[in-house]
């Protein structure tokens, strides 16, 4: 049974830093990719960041590109992003999600997501 789990997000003001954990089980992820999404209310789920599990490659939306930083602790079997100058416009519920292959932006596309964590950035 693959098991999703996020953490880490929480109430911030702009400008502030967050790192979400996304710890994974049930499996072994090696030729996974790895990707954050975003829903904010009333909008639709959205790609932030993606990683391999095997190469550590990343990919950004342009919308975070130079802000956030997708990462991997393949001993712990986490993976982690890095969330650094924050716009009220970052705020949603972020979940981590797994594809059996190479990074993708689209949500139909990953098996596998977690329950998400929420990140509200407002002064």
């Amino acid at each position: 049974q693959v098991q999703l789990v996020e953490s880490g997000g929480g109430l911030v003001q702009p400008g502030d830093s967050l790192r979400l954990s996304c710890a994974a089980s049930g499996r072994t992820f090696s030729n996974y990719a790895m990707g954050w999404f975003r829903q904010a209310p009333g909008k639709e789920r959205q790609f932030v960041a993606g990683i391999s599990w095997s190469t550590g490659s990343t990919f950004y939306a342009d919308s975070v590109k130079g802000r956030f930083t997708c990462s991997r602790d393949n001993a712990k079997g986490t993976v982690y992003l890095q969330m650094n100058r924050l716009k009220p416009e970052d705020t949603a519920l972020y979940y981590c999600a797994a594809r059996n292959g190479i990074i993708s932006a689209r949500v139909r596309d990953y098996d596998y997501w977690g329950q998400g964590t929420q990140v509200t950035v407002s002064s």
